[in-house]
């Protein structure tokens, strides 16, 4: 069976995440401290630690055929990949930002500004795009202290929460973009490549619907199983076993987290009790 390379950000707040995910998938791999290259021993895959700025590149010209990076690291770089996956982890947004003390009026703002930044095509295009006619000041990081020290007038940068911003004295004012990491392809996959990809689709997609639900186990009285399978279809219907208790019957389905609290308040309106939650490591739909 063919390998697939895979590319992954060799360090950074996405190596971490990107291997995490393909542990959870089930695939087993030797990294040692310093290695660019490792290999799985359960599954037919090759991982290349490299910069995630080369990572475009790499799939591009089939170095590599499948990688993990940052939505907006692809946009910026324009590499003729596919994305395949939109992972939900690693999520951001990049956005201009001008010194706190300023008075924003919209993006004609920046007019005749210069803006520090490390996306400079994503930033051209909202420049172009809105008619703005700025000076763009192309950074390779540590955007965020360029007004302070007199190089910029504002910034275009990644945030997650603002709290750099907020500590060099500036304020989010515009989001050009939101972003988080994704699955990006070769557009040359051979079919046995392909086939190897699906089947990593196929686990990423389990863990994932994992993490977004719960398992849910109560006793009811069967007066209340009807309203109750109405709030806990889960995946079909819910399981109902009688209990030894005359009249009552043990549920079990499964919530999604973000619904968890509204439902666990409706199924108590219902008269369940024992109500245990249950984390799910992988789910098969």
């Amino acid at each position: 069976m063919s390998k697939l390379k895979i590319a992954i950000q060799k360090s950074g707040r996405l190596s971490a995440k990107s291997m995490d995910l393909l542990r959870d998938c089930g695939i087993h791999i030797t990294n040692g401290a310093g290695k660019l290259r490792s290999e799985a021993t359960n599954f037919p895959l090759e991982i290349l630690f490299l910069r995630d700025d080369d990572i475009p590149q790499y799939v591009e010209q089939q170095v590599a055929d499948i990688g993990i990076l940052g939505e907006n690291v692809v946009v910026e770089k324009g590499s003729e990949v596919r994305v395949v996956n939109h992972l939900g982890f690693a999520n951001c947004r990049l956005s201009l930002a001008i010194p706190k003390a300023e008075t924003y009026t919209g993006a004609d703002y920046f007019n005749g500004k210069k803006v520090a930044t490390s996306y400079p095509k994503i930033l051209s295009d909202y420049f172009a795009k809105n008619n703005i006619g700025a000076e763009i000041e192309e950074l390779g990081g540590s955007v965020e202290i360029a007004p302070g020290i007199g190089l910029a007038d504002a910034v275009c940068d990644l945030v997650s929460t603002g709290s750099t911003l907020f500590t060099n004295g500036l304020k989010e004012v515009e989001t050009l973009m939101r972003s988080q990491a994704v699955l990006i392809s070769n557009q040359q996959l051979s079919a046995d490549k392909q086939a190897v990809l699906d089947r990593l689709l196929f686990r990423i997609q389990s863990v994932r619907e994992a993490s977004k639900n719960k398992y849910i186990l109560l006793n009811a009285p069967n007066s209340a199983l009807d309203a109750i399978s109405e709030i806990l279809p889960g995946m079909n219907s819910p399981s109902i076993l009688p209990l030894a208790k005359p009249g009552w019957s043990s549920l079990h389905s499964v919530i999604q987290e973000d619904d968890f609290w509204e439902v666990i308040d409706r199924l108590r309106e219902t008269g369940a009790e024992g109500i245990l939650i249950i984390p799910i490591e992988k789910m098969i739909i």
